[in-house]
């Protein structure tokens, strides 16, 4: 069987952090509450956000101004909703031309592919719109199946949704939350992308340095 998983942020696309970093300040200063103080409110709650544990994102931007003193109005809920939508549908929007190809041709050649990604729920929604949405097979989102990388259960969920055992599964991914070790200790092939960030520099397994580079590096070195 041949299965293709693969992480999203800092690999399919760019993960966007100065824009996110800009993005955030916005919605603190929208909601009423310190740009910075949000930010750090914003950036600790990331686990939790991954895992849905505050709700939708309405919720959970109303909890995080709550915690930074703020008292926001549905209005300004409201607004910052839609910077941080926004936000989600341009990242989207930018995978690469090379990319998108890879992921056509895997699939031409008769690959499922599945996506395993520690998102909010405001990624989800913007997903089956993007332009990549119509090469994958599954989805496991975090926020979606309550669990998030490195936790077995993430990547688990999308090997079942494909109906493949975990060493059936090259597993690509730019190496955040420890997600290529955990991978592998499952029995995956995991694979490190460099092409938008040089997330895990530690990783002594294969490395391709562009999405694109994939098929050509299975082609010269085939997981045993």
């Amino acid at each position: 069987m041949k299965v293709l998983l693969s992480d999203l942020f800092s690999t399919l696309v760019s993960g966007g952090d100065a824009e996110r970093d800009l993005v955030n300040a916005r919605m603190g200063a929208v909601l009423g509450v310190d740009a910075a103080a949000f930010q750090r409110a914003f950036d600790a709650s990331s686990y939790e956000r991954f895992i849905g544990a505050y709700g939708d994102l309405p919720s959970t931007l109303r909890v995080i101004a709550e915690r930074c003193g703020g008292t926001p109005t549905d209005e300004q809920v409201q607004e910052a909703t839609g910077l941080r939508r926004s936000l989600a549908q341009r990242l989207l929007g930018r995978a690469p031309a090379a990319t998108l190809e890879t992921l056509a041709a895997f699939k031409a050649a008769g690959w499922r592919i599945g996506l395993v990604s520690n998102i909010t729920a405001e990624t989800q929604l913007q997903w089956p719109s993007s332009p990549l949405a119509q090469y994958f097979d599954a989805t496991a989102f975090s926020a979606e199946v309550g669990a998030a990388k490195p936790e077995p259960a993430i990547y688990e969920i999308a090997c079942a949704a494909l109906g493949a055992e975990p060493s059936d599964c090259i597993y690509v991914g730019d190496g955040n939350d420890n997600e290529l070790p955990a991978a592998a200790s499952l029995g995956m092939h995991a694979i490190r992308t460099t092409e938008h960030a040089n997330s895990d520099p530690t990783w002594p397994g294969p490395t391709i340095t562009t999405y694109a580079e994939l098929t050509s590096h299975l082609a010269q070195k085939p997981p045993a």
